[in-house]
């Protein structure tokens, strides 16, 4: 098993070599930047290759070894991406306002997470039947509001083994946890970020839909593929299950490959941040005629024995 290939070809489409704006670059970016066009700063996706490979096959290895992966990315392009890509591995995720302490109070997060439980037992149990429409609206609105901030860690049932970030700039706040308790943290870094304090930094751009789902895509089937992993060497034959999970989850993801094209369908060009997006719009619109996720191809089933 390896993890899942991807093409220069592919990273051209997404638009992940567009940068920033000139003016808006961080000089610490320099030795991935390969030039200039038309004022924004081209990312070196020949350095990406390689050190987007070598994220990828750091999220294989944490879930082959039964470890949890985080996803998060706040920002609107991001959200439904980032939320989408984690479940679709069995994986956690926070796609809303990263609240402070979400890993280093874990203690106090945990709590909140009990109560969110609690809500959920309240309102679909008999108990709600006792409760007048104003009480069941103030518990809803209560429920739903926790839901938001935790539901995508309300299973991770402790702190995560790595940590993929999208936006390192707009995250700043789960990097500077991540790296106090000391987990590995996976960042896509743009020609506007800072890569010194991300363990494992990809340049490219973190604002085009195409691009954030191209980079959701791989880690989801990378997180797949060690599930898979960790079952062939715990003795289960996947060949032989029913609904291997694993294979289930590549397949749930080719069913709504096409719903999550269709969301990001808009040029990539319009997708890229501030002035980026209108110099470089005619690149970006042409990289809308393609898809950019392969896993559908792994998801052939074996007749049963």
């Amino acid at each position: 098993m390896a993890v899942p290939t991807f093409t220069m070809r592919q990273l051209l489409e997404a638009g992940v070599h567009f940068g920033h704006n000139t003016r808006r670059w961080n000089p610490k970016m320099e030795p991935f930047i390969f030039g200039v066009r038309n004022g924004i700063h081209i990312i070196d996706l020949q350095q990406t290759v390689p050190m987007l490979y070598a994220a990828l096959n750091a999220a294989r290895s944490v879930a082959s070894d039964g470890g949890r992966v985080l996803f998060v990315g706040t920002k609107r392009a991001a959200s439904d991406i980032v939320a989408e890509s984690a479940r679709k591995c069995g994986q956690y995720y926070v796609n809303q306002r990263w609240l402070g302490g979400m890993l280093t109070n874990w203690k106090t997060i945990s709590q909140s997470i009990k109560t969110l439980r609690e809500l959920e037992e309240q309102l679909s149990g008999e108990e709600a039947l006792g409760l007048t429409k104003k009480e069941q609206l103030n518990l809803t609105r209560r429920r739903d509001k926790l839901e938001m901030a935790l539901g995508g860690i309300k299973e991770m049932g402790g702190r995560p083994d790595l940590v993929v970030v999208i936006d390192t700039n707009k995250e700043d706040i789960a990097i500077k946890e991540a790296k106090k308790l000391g987990i590995p943290v996976v960042g896509i870094v743009d020609s506007n970020s800072d890569p010194v304090n991300i363990d494992m930094p990809i340049p490219g751009n973190d604002d085009a839909m195409r691009a954030i789902q191209l980079y959701c895509d791989l880690f989801a089937g990378a997180v797949i593929d060690g599930l898979q992993q960790e079952l062939a060497s715990s003795g289960v034959d996947i060949g032989e299950a029913e609904a291997p999970p694993a294979e289930a989850a590549v397949e749930e993801a080719a069913a709504e490959e096409s719903a999550v094209e269709e969301a990001a369908g808009a040029p990539a060009a319009a997708e890229a941040a501030g002035e980026s997006e209108a110099e470089a719009a005619p690149e970006e619109a042409a990289a809308e005629a393609e898809p950019t996720a392969e896993e559908s191809t792994e998801t052939e089933e074996k007749p049963a024995s």
